[in-house]
């Protein structure tokens, strides 16, 4: 019994005569007539009573008719469900996110044209730093991740960039910097600092270490906080000055004022879209399309 045979049969049972339903399935009469009893022979019973008016259901058939309604409803049901699957029209997507840049326009804008252009996907954002992102996209249970990298080069991993970010300097509102603005950094060797883990993103921190160290800036560091939204509550609690991504100016926090410094201008602090090579998700190869237009567009 094939599915074929099973819409020819139903077909010839809603058109009430072989004649009419060959004209609605696009079929030759004695093509449809010998698939009809090729279905009653593998079922072993007669299904249809011809007579001069047309065809008329025996028991069988009207028993078959029912369930077959049902089993071409649920093909065409499993077929779109397959496809919308198959095209990353429906599923899910895993992405990481650096928490400074859970409000930067570009990833926010990023999220909003793919939620938009794929509403059928169930989008799972998780904010977390750029160590257990890598950590999380070499074990498969995340998709993509925004991370800082020093380059596209990456072990198992393909990339493409999404933003030039750069440093700024943050500090309570409270200070009297805050109205009086250093100059350069050389102005803040006297002050304490709160600083980030390495271990939370080392290619991150150590490019900004190797930044300050051409500089001959050494932060004086007396507090620590695990990410960014950590530091900056401490920043506005007033234990001390931090360094942070200038995205960070994006999700102000009352008591905390972000000061531009040309020297920090010049820390180029590239973030990237990665994700684990071969990993050839619907999803996944969806949100890598509309980045990679949106880089071609130059937006």
């Amino acid at each position: 019994m094939e599915f074929r045979q099973l819409s020819y049969f139903v077909a010839v049972v809603e058109a009430g005569t072989i004649t009419e339903a060959s004209r609605r399935v696009h079929v030759a009469q004695p093509a449809l007539t010998r698939q009809i009893r090729l279905l009653e022979e593998d079922l072993g019973t007669r299904l249809l009573d011809r007579h001069a008016r047309g065809v008329r259901l025996t028991m069988a058939g009207r028993a078959l008719y029912e369930e077959a309604l049902l089993l071409l409803d649920q093909r065409s049901q499993i077929k779109a469900r397959l496809t919308a699957l198959g095209s990353g029209r429906t599923g899910t997507l895993r992405l990481g996110i650096t928490v400074a840049h859970l409000w930067v326009p570009e990833v926010v804008r990023m999220m909003g044209q793919y939620r938009a252009q794929y509403p059928g996907v169930a989008f799972e954002v998780f904010p977390l730093l750029s160590s257990p992102q890598l950590e999380r996209l070499s074990e498969g249970t995340l998709d993509a991740g925004v991370v800082y990298l020093d380059g596209p080069d990456y072990p198992g991993l393909d990339t493409l960039p999404l933003k030039h970010d750069s440093l700024v300097l943050a500090l309570p509102e409270s200070s009297p910097w805050a109205k009086f603005p250093p100059q350069c950094l050389a102005d803040l060797q006297q002050e304490d600092f709160v600083w980030g883990f390495r271990s939370a993103s080392p290619m991150y921190y150590d490019r900004m270490l190797s930044h300050f160290k051409r500089l001959g800036f050494a932060p004086r560091v007396v507090q620590y906080g695990a990410d960014n939204i950590t530091i900056l509550s401490m920043v506005a609690a007033g234990l001390g000055f931090a360094i942070v991504t200038s995205a960070s100016r994006h999700h102000p926090l009352p008591g905390v004022r972000f000061i531009r410094l040309p020297e920090l201008d010049r820390c180029d602090m590239p973030l990237w879209l990665a994700w684990r090579h071969g990993n050839d998700s619907p999803t996944l190869c969806n949100l890598i399309e509309q980045v990679q237009a949106e880089l071609s567009s130059g937006a």
